[in-house]
């Protein structure tokens, strides 16, 4: 412990600009983000001994509550349901075509049949319908399509 005072008193709040950078520079290297919230905590400890003389006991005390608080404020709000999107369905490739009408490869018989997307044939389940017959896609239940006979 006379080592870590020694240095805390020596070289102040650059040393923990050093470690902010040192923190901030593994959190590059190491994937995950892990170092940035304690880099963070260096920092605002450096800069609150720049202004404020703390004895190096309460510096190791403010860096160790302004790491879990760093953590913690950005835990709350890097939800993902508080992270939206343009583009909701983007990785939900079937629910894409849910409106858009399409073709019936093989025959839908007693609710199953496959239908064609583009290039793509996909499972489909729904009303019966014959080879050929346009069908619309309704919602999606899983990997397959659910379809339905267009209203006329």
């Amino acid at each position: 412990m006379d080592t870590v005072s020694q240095l805390l008193t020596q070289f102040g709040p650059w040393l923990w600009f050093a470690v902010a950078i040192a923190l901030l520079i593994l959190e590059t290297i190491v994937p995950g983000i892990h170092f940035l919230w304690f880099g963070i905590a260096a920092g605002v400890i450096g800069l609150l001994t720049l202004v404020v003389p703390i004895a190096w006991q309460w510096q190791l005390i403010g860096f160790a509550l302004a790491s879990v608080a760093t953590l913690f404020l950005v835990r709350r709000s890097s939800h993902a349901d508080v992270a939206t999107t343009d583009e909701p369905v983007l990785n939900i490739r079937g629910a894409q075509y849910v409106g858009r009408s399409v073709v019936v490869e093989e025959a839908i018989v007693n609710g199953r049949g496959r239908v064609r997307v583009g290039d793509t044939v996909w499972s489909a389940e729904g009303e019966d319908a014959a080879k050929g017959a346009s069908v619309e896609v309704t919602g999606v239940n899983g990997t397959v399509l659910v379809v339905a006979l267009p209203a006329d």
